[in-house]
Protein backbone atom coordinates (compact mmCIF):
# COMPACT_ATOMS: atom_id res chain seq x y z
CA UNK A 1 0.00 0.00 0.00
CA UNK A 2 1.67 3.48 -0.56
CA UNK A 3 -0.26 6.57 1.05
CA UNK A 4 -0.47 9.15 -1.98
CA UNK A 5 0.33 12.87 -1.05
CA UNK A 6 -2.69 15.28 -0.26
CA UNK A 7 -4.60 15.69 -3.36
CA UNK A 8 -4.03 18.86 -5.16
CA UNK A 9 -7.57 20.42 -4.10
CA UNK A 10 -5.92 20.53 -0.67
CA UNK A 11 -3.18 22.53 -1.28
CA UNK A 12 -3.11 26.14 -0.13
CA UNK A 13 -4.39 28.46 -3.36
CA UNK A 14 -5.55 25.16 -5.17
CA UNK A 15 -8.73 25.85 -3.43
CA UNK A 16 -9.38 29.36 -4.94
CA UNK A 17 -8.34 28.01 -8.16
CA UNK A 18 -10.57 25.05 -8.46
CA UNK A 19 -13.43 27.68 -6.87
CA UNK A 20 -12.68 30.07 -9.43
CA UNK A 21 -12.75 27.19 -12.39
CA UNK A 22 -16.04 25.41 -11.32
CA UNK A 23 -17.48 29.49 -11.40
CA UNK A 24 -16.81 29.39 -14.68
CA UNK A 25 -17.92 26.18 -15.86
CA UNK A 26 -21.36 26.91 -14.14
CA UNK A 27 -21.52 29.91 -16.15
CA UNK A 28 -20.83 28.64 -19.02
CA UNK A 29 -23.88 26.36 -18.33
CA UNK A 30 -25.61 28.80 -17.00
CA UNK A 31 -24.92 30.64 -20.54
CA UNK A 32 -26.24 27.73 -22.91
CA UNK A 33 -28.81 27.18 -20.63
CA UNK A 34 -29.49 31.26 -20.70
CA UNK A 35 -29.65 31.00 -25.09
CA UNK A 36 -32.19 28.09 -24.82
CA UNK A 37 -34.58 29.98 -22.37
CA UNK A 38 -34.19 32.67 -25.10
CA UNK A 39 -34.67 30.37 -28.37
CA UNK A 40 -38.04 28.86 -25.87
CA UNK A 41 -39.07 32.57 -25.44
CA UNK A 42 -38.90 32.99 -29.21
CA UNK A 43 -41.09 30.49 -29.68
CA UNK A 44 -43.43 32.15 -27.27
CA UNK A 45 -43.45 35.40 -28.53
CA UNK A 46 -44.13 34.70 -32.15
CA UNK A 47 -47.35 32.15 -30.82
CA UNK A 48 -48.67 35.53 -28.89
CA UNK A 49 -47.68 37.70 -32.25
CA UNK A 50 -45.54 39.95 -30.61
CA UNK A 51 -42.23 40.74 -33.22
CA UNK A 52 -40.64 43.23 -30.89
CA UNK A 53 -40.26 40.64 -28.01
CA UNK A 54 -39.07 37.78 -30.59
CA UNK A 55 -36.37 40.08 -32.21
CA UNK A 56 -35.33 40.89 -28.85
CA UNK A 57 -34.67 37.17 -28.00
CA UNK A 58 -32.85 36.26 -31.39
CA UNK A 59 -30.20 39.21 -29.84
CA UNK A 60 -30.25 37.80 -26.97
CA UNK A 61 -29.30 34.63 -28.30
CA UNK A 62 -26.45 36.11 -30.12
CA UNK A 63 -25.14 37.73 -27.09
CA UNK A 64 -25.22 34.50 -25.09
CA UNK A 65 -23.74 33.34 -28.08
CA UNK A 66 -20.78 35.77 -27.89
CA UNK A 67 -20.28 35.40 -23.99
CA UNK A 68 -20.27 31.19 -24.06
CA UNK A 69 -17.32 31.83 -26.91
CA UNK A 70 -15.57 34.58 -24.97
CA UNK A 71 -15.76 32.38 -21.64
CA UNK A 72 -13.97 29.40 -23.74
CA UNK A 73 -10.98 31.76 -24.90
CA UNK A 74 -10.64 32.59 -21.14
CA UNK A 75 -11.82 36.38 -21.83
CA UNK A 76 -14.07 36.10 -18.44
CA UNK A 77 -14.42 39.73 -17.75
CA UNK A 78 -15.47 40.61 -21.29
CA UNK A 79 -17.90 37.69 -21.20
CA UNK A 80 -19.70 38.80 -18.15
CA UNK A 81 -19.83 42.41 -19.26
CA UNK A 82 -21.83 40.93 -22.51
CA UNK A 83 -24.62 38.38 -19.74
CA UNK A 84 -24.85 41.92 -18.01
CA UNK A 85 -25.46 43.66 -20.53
CA UNK A 86 -28.17 41.36 -22.24
CA UNK A 87 -30.31 40.90 -18.75
CA UNK A 88 -30.17 45.09 -17.99
CA UNK A 89 -31.32 45.11 -22.11
CA UNK A 90 -33.59 41.84 -21.73
CA UNK A 91 -35.06 43.18 -18.61
CA UNK A 92 -35.82 46.52 -20.10
CA UNK A 93 -37.25 45.63 -23.17
CA UNK A 94 -39.53 42.95 -21.73
CA UNK A 95 -40.85 45.34 -18.77
CA UNK A 96 -41.39 48.11 -20.91
CA UNK A 97 -42.64 46.10 -23.76
CA UNK A 98 -45.53 44.08 -21.63
CA UNK A 99 -45.59 46.20 -18.65
CA UNK A 100 -44.85 45.70 -14.83
CA UNK A 101 -46.89 42.71 -14.56
CA UNK A 102 -44.69 40.59 -17.20
CA UNK A 103 -41.81 39.78 -14.48
CA UNK A 104 -39.26 40.61 -16.75
CA UNK A 105 -38.13 43.25 -13.91
CA UNK A 106 -37.16 40.00 -11.34
CA UNK A 107 -33.59 39.38 -13.86
CA UNK A 108 -32.40 42.90 -12.59
CA UNK A 109 -32.99 40.98 -9.05
CA UNK A 110 -30.01 38.30 -10.20
CA UNK A 111 -27.25 41.47 -10.64
CA UNK A 112 -27.68 41.17 -6.25
CA UNK A 113 -25.99 37.60 -5.60
CA UNK A 114 -23.70 38.42 -8.81
CA UNK A 115 -22.38 41.75 -7.67
CA UNK A 116 -22.05 40.14 -3.87
CA UNK A 117 -19.62 37.10 -5.63
CA UNK A 118 -17.71 39.43 -7.05
CA UNK A 119 -16.36 41.94 -4.56
CA UNK A 120 -13.44 41.87 -2.48
CA UNK A 121 -14.88 43.94 0.52
CA UNK A 122 -18.18 44.61 1.81
CA UNK A 123 -18.25 48.44 0.60
CA UNK A 124 -16.87 47.65 -2.35
CA UNK A 125 -20.74 46.13 -2.97
CA UNK A 126 -22.30 49.97 -2.30
CA UNK A 127 -22.21 51.99 -5.52
CA UNK A 128 -22.90 48.59 -7.60
CA UNK A 129 -26.29 48.10 -5.24
CA UNK A 130 -27.37 50.93 -5.47
CA UNK A 131 -27.29 51.27 -9.73
CA UNK A 132 -29.05 48.27 -9.16
CA UNK A 133 -31.33 50.04 -6.83
CA UNK A 134 -32.24 52.93 -8.79
CA UNK A 135 -32.31 50.82 -11.96
CA UNK A 136 -34.88 48.59 -10.63
CA UNK A 137 -36.94 51.56 -8.84
CA UNK A 138 -36.42 53.76 -12.11
CA UNK A 139 -37.74 50.84 -14.16
CA UNK A 140 -40.82 50.49 -12.50
CA UNK A 141 -41.78 54.48 -12.53
CA UNK A 142 -40.72 54.33 -16.14
CA UNK A 143 -43.24 51.14 -16.80
CA UNK A 144 -45.96 52.81 -14.69
CA UNK A 145 -45.72 56.20 -16.88
CA UNK A 146 -45.35 54.90 -20.43
CA UNK A 147 -47.72 51.69 -20.11
CA UNK A 148 -47.04 48.42 -21.81
CA UNK A 149 -45.52 49.36 -25.38
CA UNK A 150 -46.08 45.90 -27.45
CA UNK A 151 -49.46 44.06 -24.51
CA UNK A 152 -50.20 40.78 -25.07
CA UNK A 153 -53.72 39.29 -23.60
CA UNK A 154 -54.38 38.72 -19.80
CA UNK A 155 -53.79 35.02 -20.70
CA UNK A 156 -50.59 35.50 -22.49
CA UNK A 157 -49.32 37.82 -19.81
CA UNK A 158 -50.28 35.43 -17.07
CA UNK A 159 -47.85 33.11 -18.80
CA UNK A 160 -44.95 35.21 -19.59
CA UNK A 161 -45.03 36.18 -15.83
CA UNK A 162 -45.33 32.83 -14.22
CA UNK A 163 -42.01 31.74 -16.71
CA UNK A 164 -39.90 34.40 -15.69
CA UNK A 165 -40.79 33.85 -12.42
CA UNK A 166 -39.86 30.10 -12.53
CA UNK A 167 -36.62 31.03 -14.41
CA UNK A 168 -35.36 33.81 -11.67
CA UNK A 169 -36.27 31.71 -8.40
CA UNK A 170 -34.64 28.18 -10.44
CA UNK A 171 -31.83 30.76 -11.31
CA UNK A 172 -30.97 32.23 -7.35
CA UNK A 173 -31.61 28.49 -6.03
CA UNK A 174 -28.96 27.24 -8.65
CA UNK A 175 -26.52 30.01 -7.67
CA UNK A 176 -27.89 29.64 -4.15
CA UNK A 177 -26.61 25.94 -4.11
CA UNK A 178 -23.64 26.46 -6.16
CA UNK A 179 -22.64 28.58 -3.65
CA UNK A 180 -23.70 27.11 -0.76
CA UNK A 181 -21.37 24.14 -2.07
CA UNK A 182 -18.29 25.87 -2.63
CA UNK A 183 -18.55 27.05 1.10
CA UNK A 184 -18.68 23.85 2.28
CA UNK A 185 -15.58 22.32 -0.14
CA UNK A 186 -13.86 25.35 1.34
CA UNK A 187 -14.87 24.16 5.16
CA UNK A 188 -13.20 20.67 4.07
CA UNK A 189 -10.17 21.93 2.98
CA UNK A 190 -9.34 24.23 5.65
CA UNK A 191 -10.16 21.88 8.23
CA UNK A 192 -7.89 19.19 6.20
CA UNK A 193 -5.38 21.88 6.47
CA UNK A 194 -5.83 22.90 9.74
CA UNK A 195 -5.63 19.27 10.98
CA UNK A 196 -3.50 17.47 8.65
CA UNK A 197 0.05 16.98 7.60
CA UNK A 198 -0.25 16.94 3.52
CA UNK A 199 1.95 15.09 2.65
CA UNK A 200 1.51 11.81 4.68
CA UNK A 201 -2.50 12.57 5.26
CA UNK A 202 -1.90 11.98 9.05
CA UNK A 203 -3.09 13.80 11.50
CA UNK A 204 -0.73 16.82 12.80
CA UNK A 205 0.84 17.16 15.73
CA UNK A 206 -1.71 20.17 17.24
CA UNK A 207 -4.61 17.90 16.11
CA UNK A 208 -2.95 14.51 17.67
CA UNK A 209 -2.83 16.07 21.14
CA UNK A 210 -6.03 17.39 20.86
CA UNK A 211 -7.29 14.00 20.01
CA UNK A 212 -5.38 12.30 22.29
CA UNK A 213 -6.36 14.65 25.48
CA UNK A 214 -9.80 13.76 24.23
CA UNK A 215 -9.53 10.15 24.27
CA UNK A 216 -7.54 9.91 27.59
CA UNK A 217 -9.67 12.18 29.46
CA UNK A 218 -12.14 9.83 29.02
CA UNK A 219 -10.85 6.18 28.98
CA UNK A 220 -8.41 6.60 31.81
CA UNK A 221 -11.43 7.09 34.28
CA UNK A 222 -12.96 4.12 32.97
CA UNK A 223 -9.94 1.77 33.25
CA UNK A 224 -9.01 1.62 29.74
CA UNK A 225 -5.22 1.31 29.39
CA UNK A 226 -3.08 2.91 26.91
CA UNK A 227 0.21 2.55 24.90
CA UNK A 228 2.01 5.36 22.78
CA UNK A 229 4.29 4.41 19.72
CA UNK A 230 6.59 6.55 19.00
CA UNK A 231 8.69 5.46 15.72
CA UNK A 232 11.89 7.06 13.70
CA UNK A 233 12.83 6.97 9.81
CA UNK A 234 16.84 5.57 10.72
CA UNK A 235 19.11 7.53 8.17
CA UNK A 236 16.33 9.74 6.74
CA UNK A 237 18.71 12.13 6.34
CA UNK A 238 21.04 10.45 4.20
CA UNK A 239 17.89 8.90 2.25
CA UNK A 240 17.11 13.12 1.28
CA UNK A 241 21.29 13.68 0.84
CA UNK A 242 21.47 10.25 -1.47
CA UNK A 243 18.53 9.61 -3.50
CA UNK A 244 16.78 13.30 -3.46
CA UNK A 245 14.01 14.77 -1.29
CA UNK A 246 11.18 13.47 -3.42
CA UNK A 247 12.72 9.93 -2.72
CA UNK A 248 12.05 10.82 1.06
CA UNK A 249 8.97 12.27 0.52
CA UNK A 250 7.96 9.10 -0.57
CA UNK A 251 9.10 6.90 2.17
CA UNK A 252 7.43 9.21 4.62
CA UNK A 253 3.97 8.45 2.88
CA UNK A 254 5.09 4.72 2.29
CA UNK A 255 6.47 4.22 6.12
CA UNK A 256 2.89 6.45 7.76
CA UNK A 257 0.76 3.79 5.12
CA UNK A 258 2.33 0.99 6.84
CA UNK A 259 1.87 2.53 10.03
CA UNK A 260 -1.93 3.03 9.48
CA UNK A 261 -1.92 -0.48 8.65
CA UNK A 262 -0.22 -2.15 11.49
CA UNK A 263 -1.86 -0.20 14.39
CA UNK A 264 -5.51 -0.93 13.44
CA UNK A 265 -8.17 1.64 12.91
CA UNK A 266 -9.00 2.51 16.28
CA UNK A 267 -5.38 3.95 16.83
CA UNK A 268 -4.80 8.12 16.81
CA UNK A 269 -1.65 7.74 14.18
CA UNK A 270 -0.03 11.30 13.62
CA UNK A 271 3.44 12.57 12.00
CA UNK A 272 4.94 14.00 15.22
CA UNK A 273 7.55 16.10 13.34
CA UNK A 274 10.56 15.49 10.39
CA UNK A 275 10.53 11.63 9.90
CA UNK A 276 8.99 10.87 13.00
CA UNK A 277 5.60 9.27 13.93
CA UNK A 278 3.45 8.80 17.09
CA UNK A 279 0.76 6.21 17.73
CA UNK A 280 -2.03 6.29 20.53
CA UNK A 281 -2.41 2.64 20.66
CA UNK A 282 -5.94 2.43 22.98
CA UNK A 283 -6.85 -0.94 25.00
CA UNK A 284 -2.85 -1.55 25.14
CA UNK A 285 -0.44 -1.89 27.43
CA UNK A 286 3.77 -1.80 26.99
CA UNK A 287 3.62 -5.51 25.45
CA UNK A 288 0.60 -5.05 22.90
CA UNK A 289 2.71 -1.95 21.93
CA UNK A 290 5.88 -3.45 21.25
CA UNK A 291 3.80 -5.88 19.22
CA UNK A 292 2.67 -3.48 17.38
CA UNK A 293 6.26 -1.90 16.57
CA UNK A 294 7.65 -5.02 16.02
CA UNK A 295 5.09 -5.90 13.30
CA UNK A 296 6.48 -2.29 11.70
CA UNK A 297 9.92 -2.77 12.18
CA UNK A 298 9.43 -6.57 10.65
CA UNK A 299 7.51 -5.58 8.05
CA UNK A 300 10.14 -2.33 6.99
CA UNK A 301 13.19 -4.41 7.46
CA UNK A 302 12.03 -7.25 4.96
CA UNK A 303 12.37 -5.20 2.51
CA UNK A 304 9.25 -3.94 0.84
CA UNK A 305 10.24 0.11 0.91
CA UNK A 306 13.28 1.86 -0.64
CA UNK A 307 14.02 4.88 -1.60
CA UNK A 308 15.77 3.47 -4.89
CA UNK A 309 16.14 0.11 -6.47
CA UNK A 310 19.73 -0.06 -5.06
CA UNK A 311 19.14 1.44 -1.46
CA UNK A 312 19.15 -0.80 1.63
CA UNK A 313 15.67 -1.25 2.91
CA UNK A 314 14.08 1.75 4.79
CA UNK A 315 13.96 1.18 8.46
CA UNK A 316 12.74 2.34 11.97
CA UNK A 317 13.40 2.84 15.40
CA UNK A 318 10.70 2.10 17.59
CA UNK A 319 9.99 3.85 21.56
CA UNK A 320 7.01 2.27 23.23
CA UNK A 321 5.60 3.77 26.55
CA UNK A 322 2.49 2.54 28.67
CA UNK A 323 0.37 5.59 29.68
CA UNK A 324 0.28 5.75 33.56
CA UNK A 325 -2.86 6.23 34.94
CA UNK A 326 -1.83 9.83 36.62
CA UNK A 327 0.31 10.49 33.88
CA UNK A 328 0.39 13.63 31.40
CA UNK A 329 0.10 13.04 27.69
CA UNK A 330 3.65 14.94 27.23
CA UNK A 331 5.09 12.96 30.10
CA UNK A 332 4.53 9.77 28.50
CA UNK A 333 5.69 10.73 25.31
CA UNK A 334 9.10 11.64 26.70
CA UNK A 335 9.33 8.36 28.11
CA UNK A 336 8.72 6.70 24.64
CA UNK A 337 11.47 9.37 23.00
CA UNK A 338 13.78 8.48 25.30
CA UNK A 339 12.96 4.59 24.59
CA UNK A 340 12.92 5.01 21.11
CA UNK A 341 16.90 6.50 21.21
CA UNK A 342 17.71 3.61 22.81
CA UNK A 343 16.52 1.99 19.69
CA UNK A 344 18.67 4.56 17.99
CA UNK A 345 21.86 4.34 20.33
CA UNK A 346 21.35 0.52 20.36
CA UNK A 347 21.94 0.22 16.58
CA UNK A 348 18.34 1.33 14.98
CA UNK A 349 15.87 -1.26 13.44
CA UNK A 350 14.78 -1.78 16.84
CA UNK A 351 11.89 -1.68 19.16
CA UNK A 352 12.43 -0.50 22.75
CA UNK A 353 10.07 -0.19 25.92
CA UNK A 354 10.44 2.49 28.23
CA UNK A 355 10.53 1.96 32.39
CA UNK A 356 7.06 2.40 33.51
CA UNK A 357 5.46 5.77 35.03
CA UNK A 358 6.65 6.54 38.95
CA UNK A 359 3.62 7.24 40.67
CA UNK A 360 4.20 10.55 42.84
CA UNK A 361 3.83 9.29 46.94
CA UNK A 362 0.25 9.44 48.36
CA UNK A 363 0.73 12.14 51.67
CA UNK A 364 -1.60 11.78 54.34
Amino acid sequence: MTASTVPSDARPGASQRLAGGAFWSFMRRTVVAAAAVDVAFFVLFWLLDSPLLQWMNVVSVGLYGAAYALLARRRNRLAVALVRLEVLGHATVGTLALGWSSGFHYYLLLFVPAISASIARPRDAVVPMGLTFLAYVGLERMAAMTGPWAPVGDAGLAVVHSVNAAIVFGLLAGLTLFYVGKVREAERRLEFLATRDPLTRLSNRRHFGAEADHVLSRGIPEGRRFALLLADIDRFKQINDTWGHAAGDQVLADVAAHLVDVAGSEALVARWGGEEFLVLLPDADEAAGARVGERLRAALASGPLRPAPAAPPVTVSVGIAGIGRDETLAAAIDRADRAMYRSKTGGRDAVSVASSPVSAPVTA
